[in-house]
């Protein structure tokens, strides 16, 4: 029987999951988000692109032991952050690295409950949308946006079905307009869920 492992809610630990496709700038704002977390006086760990340490292909070459080998990679990334802070922030969670081996293998509907379990230890879950700038070459993303897209799409189906449509944390998708001011609308949906602090160390994040 899979347990609760984590506790949630006002006034505990922060974990923070940008969930989405790859291209999208999910490392880039993880590291934003930190930073206004740090001027606010909060111990953050921040977990990013897992898949870059896989010693197995990636991205359309994929393969079945390459992504359950990123699925516990993740996990254990995430494990091992929440011992060294009390908050974590994330570049991705489990989900959106499922949706990879979904797009070339199928539904694996025996590894869905404990997907939807570990789910379910993030306090607060930012869709972070395809943007129209394109994917930026790094020499590691697939930059076919048709595939990006496809990744894109399989989210939103998987977030709509069960196990994943029952989530403690329901999904705050931002908008790609707004993107200039994402870092301080994710904060601010942050902010509640955080230790209590200082009337000086809010400012602080605000400055």
């Amino acid at each position: 029987m899979l347990v609760k492992i984590v506790a949630r809610g006002k006034g505990e630990k922060l974990k923070l999951a940008l969930i989405g496709t790859h291209g999208v700038g999910k490392t880039t704002l993880a590291y934003e988000i930190c930073s206004l977390l740090k001027k606010a006086e909060q111990n953050v760990e921040l977990v990013t692109e897992i898949a870059r340490q896989s010693p197995f292909p990636v991205n359309e070459a994929t393969t079945l032991e390459g992504q359950i080998w990123i699925l516990h990679a993740q996990i254990v990334a995430e494990l091992e952050a929440s011992r060294r802070a009390p908050h974590v922030v994330t570049d991705r969670s489990v989900l959106d690295n499922y949706c990879y081996l979904v797009n070339k293998f199928g539904r694996q509907l025996q590894l869905e409950p404990w997907l939807a379990w570990w789910m379910d230890t993030y306090s607060l879950l930012v869709g972070v949308p395809p943007i129209e700038d394109g994917i930026k070459s790094d020499g590691f993303r697939s930059e076919d946006r048709v595939f990006q897209m496809r990744i894109h799409e399989l989210l939103i189906e998987l977030l709509a079905s069960p196990p994943f449509d029952q989530l403690r944390a329901r999904v705050r998708w931002l908008e790609a307009r707004d993107r200039r001011i994402w870092p301080e609308r994710i904060f601010a949906a942050a902010e509640p869920l955080l230790f209590p602090a200082t009337p000086r160390a809010r400012d602080a994040a605000t400055r």
